[in-house]
């Protein structure tokens, strides 16, 4: 685990607590932080004229359990799963809302003996690509590579009371916004263009889609999701 994080911010954060985050944000309510400054100084810039790049650090003797979403022991379907479970997606159409619901109870793993979670960041291009696959207009493939897509980057999210306990705030910098606002723009930018190659590219019609989920009852072991 990485010793030193950076949570982007229009304010300073010196206390960061569990209650301080959204309730509807990508793997629930709590702290999300990275440990690329570069993209914490992006994340900082938003509608807000402040930005601020906070720094902190895990007290070495808490011996923390974390979940890695991006490695072998998990798919994309986990983290998608997660994202359906927390951010807010209706739909009127029942197709989207029974595979949603099949997602959830088939692939969301149980992270509650984790204290740190660390995943993709779901903004609102990847939250787009999400619904997009439950709308069938990608395949499996297909969103595993758009996850990828801009280096947007990962987040580590901080979701027990004891990885709160080992945080210590260490600084925040202001953060120039007319420099990392426009980098956040580019980065954006450039991962939603990638994302049209691969939506039209020359696979379009093959690999798992999410009706094929439901369809075939796969499961959460099954080989092909790897």
């Amino acid at each position: 685990m990485e010793t030193i994080l950076f949570h982007g911010s229009d304010k300073v954060i010196d206390w960061p607590t569990k209650r301080g985050g959204k309730v509807h944000n990508d793997f629930g309510q709590g702290f999300y932080c990275t440990p690329d400054l570069e993209l914490a100084r992006e994340w900082a810039c938003t509608e807000y004229p402040s930005a601020f790049a906070n720094h902190y650090c895990f007290e070495p003797a808490f011996d923390l359990k974390v979940c890695d979403l991006s490695g072998p022991d998990y798919h994309v379907l986990n983290w998608l799963a997660i994202l359906l479970e927390n951010r807010v997606f209706e739909t009127r159409h029942p197709v989207p809302q029974a595979l949603k619901a099949y997602i959830i109870q088939t692939f969301l793993p149980d992270l509650s003996g984790f204290d740190i979670i660390r995943g993709y960041r779901a903004d609102d291009s990847y939250f787009d690509y999400a619904r997009f696959f439950l709308d069938g207009g990608m395949n499996l493939d297909q969103l595993r590579d758009a996850m990828r897509l801009g280096k947007l980057g990962e987040q580590i999210f901080l979701q027990s009371e004891r990885a709160f306990e080992a945080l210590v705030f260490l600084s925040a910098e202001p953060v120039d916004r007319s420099v990392y606002l426009p980098r956040r723009q580019v980065r954006e930018t450039r991962a939603r263009d990638e994302f049209h190659k691969i939506k039209y590219g020359p696979k379009v019609f093959e690999g798992i889609f999410a009706l094929d989920l439901y369809r075939q009852q796969i499961k959460n072991d099954d080989a092909r999701l790897r």
